[in-house]
């Protein structure tokens, strides 16, 4: 296994890039320890498959180094880089058994059969298809052959990195859950490096023990689950992550911190002297207290939603939308066009300028 480096990566697909609108990549700075389980996460065009493009070999960077453990890989190609990849479509031999798929690379690496032998049978006892081992890949159902795929990554002992493209997309959603699972319990067992892309929070969030958020070619947070839900560091990881994502609400300076639709709203701590840009103020639904009328900010309910362990209630308080989640209480769900008071837990309450977290000591 490896530590994986990225020293100013910058890449853009234009001969002659004039400015950063130019660039699929934006200088980026990153550090995945060695064995470690990371997740890059963020919408389509953020640039994530161009970063696994350029980190496995198939696209040398306009900018930059990529360092493996130290020794520069930037102009290596994909062989000499050990790198194992798993992606959206299963990348298996229908007309192979389980066994010889999963044999293949040993087998297409000159390793002894007695080699050969062992890591096939450890590989199929951890993935659950020691069972199958005498079939026809053909025959297989597509989790099963999305095992497979993850087999043929693991079953190396000189792999550097094993990357995940987007593994879970064509599975059923009933099955997602349980290869999550194994996913996580194969990298527990084998502490392989391992880098996750997708565009979905709660695979990035279940497999990773670091999420690294990107936006629009940029990092704008690395850090765990936990850090990421409850401080972010960029109103679009606020957004991105939670369901509902975090309330972004216009603001401006105020009191003892900030004031929203009138009112003066207490903060995790003071707004930096410095802050300077469009200021808002971050807080999640989970933050939110629905209190009576005259008390908090005045806002009125336009919709609620009940969805099982909680509700989920919208307001709309002087134009802004601003979501609650509360449990039902004695007196049943509030209903549409009640009016009621709104307050936000201070500790969980942020300042954003320009996107980036300027409250609490910034980020």
């Amino acid at each position: 296994m490896a530590r994986i480096t990225l020293d100013g990566l910058a890449h853009s697909y234009l001969p002659a890039p004039s400015g950063p609108a130019d660039y699929a990549l934006k200088g980026l700075d990153v550090d995945w320890q060695d064995g470690g389980a990371y997740a890059l996460l963020g919408p389509s065009g953020c640039g994530k498959s161009t970063l696994l493009n350029i980190v496995s070999g198939l696209l040398r960077p306009s900018e930059g180094r990529i360092l493996f453990d130290g020794e520069d890989v930037t102009g290596l190609p994909p062989a000499r880089r050990n790198i194992a990849q798993v992606f959206q479509f299963p990348v298996i031999y229908d007309t192979m058994t389980v066994r010889e798929n999963l044999a293949f690379p040993l087998v297409n690496r000159g390793v002894d059969q007695a080699t050969i032998d062992r890591q096939v049978a450890a590989i199929a006892a951890m993935l659950e298809v020691d069972g199958m081992l005498d079939r026809r890949a053909s025959g297989l159902a597509p989790d099963d052959k999305q095992k497979i795929s993850m087999g043929r990554g693991l079953v190396r002992d000189d792999v550097n990195v094993v990357m995940f493209d987007e593994p879970l997309t064509v599975i059923d959603p009933h099955l997602k859950f349980a290869l999550r699972s194994k996913l996580k319990e194969l990298h527990q067992r084998v502490r392989a490096t391992m880098i996750y892309v997708t565009h979905d929070q709660t695979e990035a969030l279940t497999f990773a023990d670091r999420v690294v958020v990107m936006q629009e070619g940029e990092v704008v947070q690395i850090g765990t689950p936990v850090e990421l839900f409850e401080r972010p560091t960029h109103t679009f990881v606020g957004h991105f992550i939670g369901s509902p994502g975090m309330n972004v609400l216009p603001a401006e300076r105020g009191g003892a911190g900030a004031r929203f639709h009138g009112h003066d709203v207490a903060l995790d701590g003071a707004i930096a002297a410095d802050a300077a840009g469009r200021l808002e103020i971050g807080v999640r639904p989970e933050f939110v207290t629905l209190g009576a009328p005259g008390t908090g900010i005045p806002a009125t309910i336009t919709k609620v939603a009940d969805v099982g362990r909680h509700t989920v209630v919208e307001t709309d308080a002087g134009g802004a939308k601003v979501s609650a989640i509360t449990n039902a209480g004695a007196g049943g769900l509030p209903s549409p066009g009640e009016a009621v008071g709104l307050s936000f837990r201070p500790d969980r309450t942020r300042a954003y300028a320009d996107g980036w977290l300027v409250s609490g000591g910034g980020a």
